[in-house]
């Protein structure tokens, strides 16, 4: 029982710290390049992780474990912070939030490609009017449409759930928070240096709500939103603790609005509670 609460209060607040991310990422980007505000995010958070296993003396992984901490890498640590943040010059983060609400269902596709499950029929239609409510959210937003904005995020939704479910299955071999932090580890030659490439030629323009959303992505979304994320799915069982992730976009469009102002509409949270309702009822059919 005390195992169970743990798991639920920490994958509650990791949960909640992924809930800012973009809504953060959105205000890193009025000072930052996407290129450069992808590779200091995750090499200022593969310095807290370097600190943290060397502190706790945690082995390296095997070479068996590699290939998928690159698949992880490529999913969570490179992929979805460059693409969400090439769909943020386009669209608003409450826009994009709405996308957010499909990723347990990529996350338990790639599941399913992985461990060779075959869903039931059930879960399939679901799945697709998951995806239908979101292309027709996308589709009647003329005012703030944007293809470029709205394929970033779908593919930022495919290759996070291909790290999220790949990470999942590594955790059980390595711990949580010590997967995010080798795939941290082994990204960090090419972010650093992806970082000092696209380093801005001045500092004096640059905003302080840019500073903190650069400060938030790296220390809390990148590192430490996945140690308690992880944390809560070992403690408390992923399938239940999983489930709080379908109360992401609704806060993240709440951050959205009283952080950055952004308009939230009636349509964005009609959408948002299609997806989720049909994200629910795929992974109980799954």
């Amino acid at each position: 029982m005390k195992g169970s609460i743990d798991g639920w209060g920490s994958g509650a607040i990791g949960m909640t710290i992924f809930s800012g991310s973009l809504p953060a990422t959105r205000a890193a980007l009025d000072g930052f390049a996407p290129l450069f505000l992808t590779g200091a995010r995750a090499t200022l958070a593969a310095l807290l992780a370097s600190l943290c296993l060397a502190a706790l003396r945690q082995p390296l992984p095997g070479r068996r474990e590699l290939p998928s901490l690159m698949i992880v890498a490529l999913g969570v640590v490179i992929g979805f912070p460059l693409l969400t943040a090439l769909a943020l010059q386009h669209v608003t983060s409450a826009h994009a939030i709405v996308f957010i609400g499909l990723l347990p269902l990529s996350t338990a596709l790639f599941g399913v490609l992985r461990g060779g499950e075959r869903p039931r029929p059930l879960f399939w239609l679901f799945a697709g009017l998951g995806a239908a409510a979101v292309s027709g959210f996308a589709l009647s937003q003329d005012d703030a449409a944007s293809p470029i904005g709205d394929l970033a995020m779908i593919a930022a939704i495919v290759v996070c759930g291909l790290g999220y479910a790949e990470g999942a299955v590594l955790t059980r071999r390595l711990g949580g928070w010590q997967v995010i932090s080798w795939a941290l580890l082994l990204s960090s030659p090419v972010m650093l240096t992806l970082s000092l490439l696209t380093w801005p030629q001045s500092a004096q323009p640059i905003t302080a709500p840019a500073w903190l959303g650069l400060a938030y992505v790296s220390v809390f979304s990148m590192f430490i939103g996945f140690a308690f994320w992880y944390r809560g799915l070992s403690r408390g069982g992923t399938a239940s603790v999983g489930q709080l992730q379908l109360l992401q976009p609704f806060l993240g469009l709440a951050f959205a609005s009283l952080l950055l102002h952004e308009p939230v509409s009636a349509t964005m949270l009609g959408a948002a509670a299609i997806v989720v309702l049909s994200v629910a009822m795929a992974r109980r059919w799954a």
